[in-house]
């Protein structure tokens, strides 16, 4: 892949010039992102299942991402760049079906189980995976402030799952699983992900990634309803139009380009706004509660991963200012 990597990364360099526009893009990207569970859950209320949510939703998705995908090769083209290899592309292709069809598909299942706050708060707790993962099949380490993170992060997180396990039990624990699930999945996107935004650019990669899910979570769908088409009403229609647009276009096109210009571990710091955003959205869409025992767990969630991703881009920082 170095051979491509190196012919192919020019398209990409521009965006390392202007960082504090990769911070606009991501906290943007987390706030748009942070109204997908809204959305679900609304759309969840006309009896529809998963699988044809998320082929509905990826079906909307699509023309927006082949009509960007061909621009951007249209620009390659003019610019005299090389077009991406097969290889980058194929590449491209299977780590969007593991950061938008897998992951994707397990938080829809896990949130007919749980309240959209639980949703986001366990789904946010991906950077700690990212750690795991970046040390047992990427060479990275864990440090005793990524491991004062992950517990700060995870006794938050189990003191609202206790609250919700008294209250729903088989629901709540279901439900939760599929979503840590769904973190783990996105995780190893965002490992990924990091050098082949940089090989062949943000957009281009975004086009080619969430083209193949789409088509994934179609397939997922016929081969679910045996090819029987969806019966919805138009409020469900564009709901899902909504989830689509704003909660899958926009955010996927402004987090890739952030994550395009600062470190993972930088764009993980501030999506810490995230939960905050969801948990207003669905006390003031959904009328679910917020009690003093979620807002205790909420505040250490938020505190653990930012001091993990805090303390992540500290350590990165040492060695370039020691050179």
């Amino acid at each position: 892949m170095s051979s491509d990597t190196t012919a192919e990364s020019a398209s990409a360099a521009p965006a390392a010039t202007v960082p504090w526009l990769g911070y606009v893009f991501t906290a943007l990207g987390a706030a748009l992102f942070s109204s997908k569970a809204i959305f679900i859950k609304l759309a969840y209320l006309e009896r529809a299942d998963a699988a044809m949510m998320l082929a509905l939703r990826m079906v909307m998705s699509l023309p927006f991402f082949v009509a960007v995908g061909l621009y951007a090769l249209y620009l390659h083209s003019r610019a005299g760049r090389p077009y991406p290899s097969p290889r980058l592309v194929a590449m491209a292709a299977l780590i969007g079906f593991i950061g938008y069809y897998i992951a994707a598909y397990l938080d829809f299942a896990g949130l007919v189980y749980i309240t959209a706050q639980l949703e986001r708060l366990v789904l946010f707790t991906y950077p700690v995976f990212v750690m795991l993962l970046g040390w047992l099949f990427f060479k990275g380490r864990i440090t005793m402030n990524g491991l004062i993170g992950a517990a700060i992060t995870y006794s938050g997180l189990a003191l609202i799952f206790s609250l919700g396990l008294t209250t729903d039990g088989w629901s709540t624990l279901l439900g939760t699983l599929l979503v840590l699930g769904a973190a783990i999945a996105f995780a190893l996107y965002q490992l990924l992900a990091k050098n082949l935004i940089s090989a062949i650019g943000s957009t281009l990669f975004t086009a080619i990634a969430m083209s193949a899910a789409s088509v994934a979570c179609v397939i997922h769908y016929l081969v679910a309803s045996h090819g029987v088409g969806p019966s919805v009403s138009w409020n469900y229609i564009g709901l899902v139009a909504g989830c689509a647009i704003f909660a899958t276009v926009l955010p996927s096109f402004l987090i890739n380009a952030g994550l395009g210009r600062i470190s993972p571990q930088a764009s993980s710091m501030i999506s810490t706004i995230s939960p905050l955003v969801t948990i207003f959205l669905a006390v003031i869409f959904l009328g679910e509660e917020f009690t003093f025992t979620d807002a205790i767990g909420t505040t250490l969630i938020i505190l653990g991963v930012g001091f993990y991703a805090w303390s992540d881009a500290r350590a990165a920082r040492a060695p370039a200012a020691e050179s």
